[in-house]
């Protein structure tokens, strides 16, 4: 009996497990290198920054730093938190912070969240739990900078090429979960770190299943094979059954994020104003939303989010007027007999994006413009047409922060490998604007320079900006303690209860 009571306790260390899925292998599990969704979502739970959002993104609060102030508007002082341990059980302290802008301002990697760090002048350690981060001038966004995941320097710092370091793949953070395993295309199990310096996470292990199929994933969820999911609004509307809002909790909001289609600007065929005119003229964008969503998305007008003071609301999507698109096409020098031909690519990570590649494909050949398309899986997508810039057009979509930064996506300095200046956009009086702007402090007057920017880029059409759609989630009943903010759900995920 005493044997099989202990056999009993050591299968049952690790009682509650949360269900995830992801659609895609991740790349990187390094936050200075997490670039697509899967590593992004996976590193959030293994790593911390020295500050972060509350729950209502409206304040900015301590994570690894227990306090900030500015000293003038050019010094920024951290106070570290003094119980904080890597998962191997060493130390955090200054040095690591040190060390990770080190690396973000090193030409031996290629990271897109480098250029956050532009105008640091010097990042000092006062003592063992002190920093000053002194700035070459103020800058808007210098409290949220930090809040981009640190690195163990004991760890890294002999570390020749971070690129293609073992570490990616064997992580080391500070954060709620340590890696346990990682099998490609199978799972990604993450357990709970003891040590973790805001108390030992309540779910003992997170299990990420590595699920490329949207309907596969979405059988999962059906089925209670996951715990937390995410559903379409056709599968909300149409494919569920009462006896899954018996097992499941929904919480709805509008989501953080929107889908566009991007030019490639590099190619010629694109270059000619007149056409991508025509090109948004010929979609209709509250069909696409009607057809896809069901009420739950909005048509999308422009790069920065509703809710936010970047957003113009003067700027209102195009009309759909087919007539005038085929005039503008006629101009550029297309017609029937020379119609314009583009491609559309895209991933099948989404169930959606594909369904709504066809839609467009559709109404833009109302406008006599013949769209070919290309669905691939989402590593295949990313290393084959976005990064190497092989492309036409992309459908693809941006999470973005409650603070826009319209240098990382609008500058022509991001167009570059690694840069998220995916179309290759160049405007002398963006840039500009852009610059001036990183340094303004007054919020009214950066407000309207934000605004001014929405205007000008939705004009010009690099992008088609297509729909903002809702963020449905669903949580099986058995987890406990989810509290939905303005954030969403994942918040207070370290007192989940299963």
């Amino acid at each position: 009996m005493r044997y099989l009571l202990i056999l009993f306790l050591s299968l049952n260390i690790f009682a509650s497990t949360l269900h995830l899925a992801t659609s895609a292998n991740p790349s990187r599990l390094n936050p200075v290198l997490a670039t697509d969704s899967s590593s992004s979502e996976i590193t959030g739970f293994l790593f911390n920054g020295l500050v972060k959002y509350d729950k209502d993104l409206s304040t900015i609060i301590g994570d690894l730093a227990r306090e900030f102030y500015f000293e003038d508007e050019k010094t920024l002082i951290f106070k570290l938190r003094k119980n904080v341990k890597w998962h191997d059980g060493k130390k955090f302290s200054a040095k690591d912070v040190i060390f990770t802008y080190k690396v973000l301002i090193s030409p031996k990697i290629s990271s897109p969240y480098s250029s956050n760090f532009r105008f640091v002048e010097s990042v000092e350690a006062v003592d063992e739990f002190t920093l000053k981060v002194s700035y070459k001038e103020p800058y808007f966004k210098a409290l949220e900078t930090w809040m981009m995941g640190i690195l163990p320097e004991h760890i890294l710092k002999d570390e020749e090429n971070l690129m293609s370091s073992p570490f990616n793949t064997n992580p080391i953070g500070t954060g709620a979960y340590t890696l346990h395993q990682l099998e490609h295309s199978k799972n990604i199990i993450l357990k709970a770190f003891d040590e973790y310096f805001e108390g030992r996470a309540k779910i003992d292990q997170i299990s990420f299943h590595v699920i490329a199929d949207p309907m596969t994933r979405f059988m999962m969820l059906k089925s209670s094979a996951l715990d937390v999911g995410s559903i379409e609004p056709m599968q909300y509307e149409k494919q569920l059954q009462s006896s899954f809002f018996e097992e499941f909790n929904i919480y709805e909001n509008i989501s953080k994020s929107y889908t566009y289609l991007g030019f490639n600007l590099r190619l010629e065929k694109f270059k000619d104003p007149r056409v991508r005119e025509a090109l948004s003229l010929a979609i209709d964008r509250d069909e696409l939303v009607d057809i896809l969503f069901f009420g739950h998305a909005k048509v999308c007008t422009g790069p920065f989010l509703p809710g936010t003071k970047a957003f113009n609301e003067d700027v209102k999507a195009p009309k759909h007027d087919i007539k005038r698109a085929k005039e503008l096409l006629r101009e550029a020098g297309y017609d029937e007999k020379n119609p314009f031909t583009f491609e559309i690519a895209t991933s099948n990570s989404s169930e959606i994006r594909p369904y709504a590649a066809q839609i467009l494909q559709h109404q833009l050949k109302k406008a006599g413009v013949v769209v070919t398309l290309r669905v691939m899986e989402w590593q295949a997508f990313l290393n084959m047409v976005v990064f190497p810039h092989k492309f036409d057009s992309v459908l693809l979509g941006w999470a973005l922060s409650p603070t826009p930064d319209p240098y990382m996506f609008w500058h022509s300095d991001n167009d570059k490998q690694g840069g998220f200046n995916l179309v290759g956009y160049h405007n002398p009086k963006m840039d500009k604007m852009i610059e001036e702007s990183q340094s303004m402090v007054d919020k009214e007057r950066l407000s309207r320079s934000w605004q001014e920017m929405f205007k000008i880029i939705t004009d010009e059409n690099p992008y088609l900006f297509l729909y903002i759609p809702n963020s449905i989630a669903t949580v099986s009943k058995d987890i406990k303690n989810i509290e939905p903010s303005p954030s969403g759900i994942w918040h207070n995920y370290i007192k989940w209860e299963k």
